[in-house]
Parts: C-alpha cells; structure tokens; sequence
C-alpha cells in the first residue's frame, strides 16, 4: 500500500475522532492532512505523465480547496466557495473521463436513472434550501450528475470500474454534506460520508494507473 494511501487513511480517522469530539482545531489538521494524501496518491500513480492524469489531478486539487473552504461553520459565503470549487472539480472529472472515449449508448442509457436520482434530491432539499445557496446547489446537483454519466460512458468505452466506483462514491458522499447542512447536522453524516468521500478521491487517483 502507498505510504500516501496510509496517511490518508490516519488522517481520516483522526478527523473522525475530531469531528467527534467537536475539536475545530483537531478538524483544521486532519482534513487538509487527509486531502493532501489523495493528492500525492495522483502524483504516485502518474499523475503528472498523461492528460488524463492532469485532469484528475485538477479535479482532486479542487476538491482539496473545497474540503479547506468547508470547513468554518456558519459562513455562507466560505461554504458556497467551497461548494463553487467542487463544482470546478466535478467539471475537471468529467473532461478527464471524457478524454479517455465514451461509450455514448452507455451514457445515453445512464441519463435516465441519473435524472431520476437528480429528481429525488431535488425534492428532498428543496425545502431546505434558500438565496444564493439554492441556485448553487441546483448547479452543483446538475453537474456532479453529468461527472456521473461521464463516469459510466467512459466505463463502457474501457471498462475502467475505478472510473465508475469513484465517481459513484462520490456522488453518495455528497449526500452526506448535503444532509448535514442543509438538513440535520449530526455527526452521524460525517461517519459514513468523509471515508466514503477520501476513498472515492483514492479510488480516483488510482484510475490513473487502472488502464
């Protein structure tokens, strides 16, 4: 295992711990420690040496951004940064995958259920959601969906499942920020979502070097 992969997976587990103990200085250590580690997995599995892994890497180094940005509590205007940066990334994601050839019958098929599953969290945050905030996290649902059907186009073009299991991941994750700011903020969200989230950014990284 790369020493990278197991710093990260230290660090999570130190953000769980202190996110559970309601240590903000324990979370402002952990979680940019825990990102950085997805970042030098990309660059360990060649990140650097092909478009494709340029692509990720910009993805991931947004997600990096935005994981520091969501970190204050209570600042609308640091959260839809944060939110703002993710959706770059998403973007970024989406280009790579693209780059490497979509299957367009599998993306075309994938639209369906995407916009079904895109439905469902509209109506269930709907209610939550007001001002600037719902416009961003109308855009940022539209695009992470598109990074989804990229994912499954591209996985139909090559076969690559750490294309599809990250991008999946990821999409899951995001439900757990969506609950627990918009919805109910318990700790709850974090325990599921934070390794859900750094083990997509790692199955990502490891895309790179998956074919």
């Amino acid at each position: 295992m790369q020493p990278a992969v197991i710093c990260t997976i230290a660090a999570v587990i130190a953000l769980l711990l202190a996110e559970q103990r309601g240590s903000r200085a324990g979370v402002w250590i952990a979680k940019p420690s825990a990102s950085t580690g997805f970042l030098a997995a990309a660059v360990a599995a060649g990140a650097l040496d092909s478009s494709y892994g340029r692509w990720i890497l910009l993805g991931l180094g947004l997600s990096w951004l935005g994981d520091v940005l969501l970190i204050p509590r209570n600042q609308p205007k640091v959260f839809l940064a944060g939110v703002s940066s993710f959706l770059l990334g998403h973007v970024a994601f989406a280009v790579a995958f693209i780059s490497r050839g979509v299957a367009p019958a599998a993306a075309a098929a994938s639209v369906a259920l995407v916009a079904i599953a895109l439905a469902f969290v509209v109506r269930w945050l709907s209610p939550h959601l007001d001002g600037e905030l719902r416009n961003a996290a109308y855009a940022y649902m539209f695009v992470i969906s598109m990074m989804v059907v990229a994912a499954v186009g591209t996985f139909g073009a090559h076969g690559n499942g750490a294309i599809l299991v990250g991008a999946l991941a990821f999409y899951l994750s995001d439900l757990s920020v969506a609950r627990d700011r918009f919805v109910v903020h318990a700790f709850v969200n974090r325990l599921w979502g934070l390794p859900l989230y750094y083990g997509a950014q790692l199955v990502l990284a490891y895309s790179i070097v998956a074919g």
